[in-house]
């Protein structure tokens, strides 16, 4: 049976793609790049820098690159983190996973100081021993670097692990990672967009009420 779970937070445990979305197109805006919120919001998921280029050309490690992830960052902290609220049933899944023995790690893209603040929205903090971040991988999602790192951190094989997520970039990372994914709607994503998930569910309230009959409750396939 599975022995790991590795969990995206942003759009999986808590509402935030929006806000994201927002926080980077004020922030290319402010520095006079005109770039489509849709575009943008299509992009959450990857790591900032990869984000930066897709949707502007501007590469992360430039300096009006610099000062556009500064001034996200900053925008995000201030304006719009405050406000976030965790998805129905987040902390319940969770702890309902975490009773059924199984490791549960966060591997996010997000960057330590404001995944330290996105655990504390989710109310999951507690519960969950161990969190990967942007700061623990050379290459963000959909680059398998953060999954690998969590699976690391979980002191399980990929095989042993199932990653739950809510992008097209976790199903990509976790997939090149070998790891199999549950996906989530609640990032609004279409479940076209989710095409190589194991299975798809509305959010953390819905895997929590079908958790039984879920891939969490099975036998892993053999390789």
């Amino acid at each position: 049976m599975y022995r790991a779970v590795l969990f995206d937070i942003d759009g999986t445990l808590v509402d935030s793609n929006d806000a994201h979305a927002h926080a980077w197109a004020e922030a290319f805006a402010e520095s006079g790049v005109r770039v489509h919120f849709d575009k943008v919001r299509r992009s959450i998921g990857m790591g900032g820098d990869k984000l930066m280029p897709a949707v502007s050309g501007i590469g992360e490690d430039s300096s009006v690159g610099q000062q556009i992830s500064r001034r996200r960052g900053e925008i995000f902290k201030t304006k719009y983190l405050p406000e976030l609220r965790p998805f129905s049933a987040a902390r319940d899944l969770v702890a309902a996973l975490r009773a059924r023995g199984l490791t549960v790690v966060a591997a996010s893209s997000a960057k330590r100081d404001e995944l330290d603040r996105l655990l504390r929205i989710a109310g999951v903090s507690d519960l969950l021993g161990e969190a990967t971040s942007s700061d623990d991988a050379e290459e963000s999602k959909p680059d398998p670097d953060i999954v690998k790192a969590a699976l690391t951190k979980a002191n399980a094989p990929a095989a042993d692990a199932l990653m739950i997520g809510d992008t097209p970039y976790d199903v990509e990372a976790a997939a090149r990672a070998g790891v199999s994914v549950i996906a989530f709607r609640c990032g609004g994503w279409r479940d076209t967009d989710l095409r190589g998930a194991a299975a798809i569910y509305d959010g953390p309230w819905d895997l929590l009420a079908h958790v039984d009959e879920s891939p969490v409750a099975r036998q892993r396939a053999k390789l």
